[in-house]
């Protein structure tokens, strides 16, 4: 789908070398001082673990067993929201930023992949990608929502317009569950390369034997209440996340030879401001500009990191009021002359 590949043919306002040359000090500088950060407690680790695994077992039990369908409804949402909390640390350990060869975490987590629909082979591949390629203006999305310039869109076929317009749309979001996870996760791989992603078929195998399961053995309205929705709710709260971490007013992109690990941390991931409730149930991921600073940072020691740091602390802020989710939705295009993100409407396209 080339629509969803971003060129590099374009007029993007370029930094000087000599801009560029003064910056990589000071970069460097930083990424050494994050490292005295990255390094884990195994008893704060297995705490987080253990006690989000109990917090999900208490909700799913709700929404396994309450008598009233209010109850059961509120236990789903619960479940769902404390799954994006299971996969802060289901991801920090694929950045082996915790629980570093533990067999133990291995199994369980491992397992959590293979029922949110997160095989891990999938996983690492696209989002190490991420990592080493966040706001780069060029290849493909690998990992990422599809970047397309103004002119490149305009250049594009109908058809490839059409393409770039729903990958973009936010029902990609609201429908993360099928969009990103089921389809993007697990079938996309398995039509691409079966035999390197193998475990995308164990993974839809789990998740779906689970439902068939509680349907067989339970009721329809179990098997929904248990594993569907809260899969559901826990899918576009991570795909929601994950697009406003790097798509917002003032983020930036940039050309392969003007790209900075560091710059891209500091000026194309955001901070989501949110309460500590809401901090607790994703796992602190609203630092992002951190984490991109430095993925071996676990979860739990990011806050410290944004406070010990000071180049950290003056990040692009964002946060769930409405206003702020439309702006950031509105958002479709890189404008290369004004060197932003644009809409549609604002791109005349």
């Amino acid at each position: 789908m080339s629509a969803l590949l971003m060129e590099t043919d374009t007029d993007v306002e370029t930094f000087s070398v000599s801009e560029v040359e003064a910056t990589k000090d000071v970069d460097r500088q930083l990424l050494i001082d994050s490292r005295r950060f990255a390094s884990e407690s195994r008893v704060a680790s297995w705490w987080h673990l253990w006690s989000t695994l109990a917090a999900l077992a208490i909700a799913a039990s709700v929404a396994f067993a309450a008598d009233a369908l209010w109850l059961r409804l509120l236990g789903s949402l619960l479940t769902g929201l404390t799954l994006v909390r299971v996969f802060i640390v289901y991801h920090d350990y694929q950045h082996q930023a915790m629980l570093k060869d533990s067999r133990l975490a291995r199994a369980i987590l491992t397992l959590y992949g293979f029922v949110m629909l997160t095989p891990p082979s999938v996983w690492k591949r696209s989002h190490d990608h991420h990592h080493r390629n966040n706001s780069k203006l060029f290849g493909a999305s690998i990992g990422s929502f599809p970047i397309m310039t103004t002119d490149n869109y305009k250049a594009a076929s109908p058809r490839q317009q059409l393409e770039y317009r729903i990958a973009r749309s936010p029902m990609i979001i609201v429908f993360g569950y099928l969009t990103v996870f089921m389809f993007g996760m697990c079938v996309r791989p398995l039509l691409m390369d079966a035999r390197r992603h193998w475990d995308a078929v164990v993974s839809l195998a789990i998740h779906f034997g689970l439902i068939a399961s509680l349907v067989v053995w339970c009721d329809l309205p179990t098997a929904i209440l248990t594993i569907v929705l809260p899969t559901w709710v826990a899918s576009a709260a991570g795909a929601y996340l994950f697009y406003i971490q790097h798509n917002f007013p003032g983020a930036k992109i940039r050309r392969c030879e003007e790209w900075s690990y560091t710059k891209a941390a500091l000026k194309s991931s955001s901070f989501l401001e949110l309460g500590p409730v809401l901090q607790w149930l994703t796992g602190n991921i609203g630092y992002h500009h951190v984490h991109h600073l430095n993925a071996k940072i676990p979860f739990y020691r990011l806050p410290e990191a944004m406070a010990g740091l000071e180049l950290l602390q003056s990040p692009t802020r964002v946060t769930l009021k409405l206003a702020d989710i439309a702006a950031c939705l509105r958002l479709k295009l890189w404008d290369t002359r004004l060197d932003r993100f644009v809409s549609f409407a604002e791109a005349r396209v």
